[in-house]
C-alpha cells in the first residue's frame, strides 16, 4: 500500500540521520521504526499484565517479605 508521509523539517532530518546510521533508505528506516515501536508496545503491555498478575498472586507474600 502506498502512503504519503508528511514530516516537519526537524523530523525529516532525524529520519535522514537514522537511515544513514543504519545504512538503509528513509523508507526502510521508517518501516523499521514502526515495527520496533509496535514490538516495544506489545512487550510493555505484556510486562505490565504479567506484573499485575504477579502482584495479585504474590502480594501477601511480598508484603510479609518486606517486613
Amino acid at each position: 500500500m502506498a502512503m504519503t508521509l508528511r514530516l516537519e523539517p526537524e523530523d525529516e532530518k532525524a529520519l535522514a540521520l537514522l537511515a544513514a546510521a543504519e545504512g538503509v533508505s528513509k523508507q526502510e528506516a521508517t518501516v523499521r521504526a514502526i515495527r520496533e515501536a509496535a514490538a516495544r508496545r506489545v512487550r510493555e503491555d505484556k510486562v505490565r499484565h504479567l506484573s499485575a498478575a504477579a502482584r495479585a498472586r504474590y502480594g501477601d507474600l511480598l508484603d510479609r517479605l518486606g517486613q
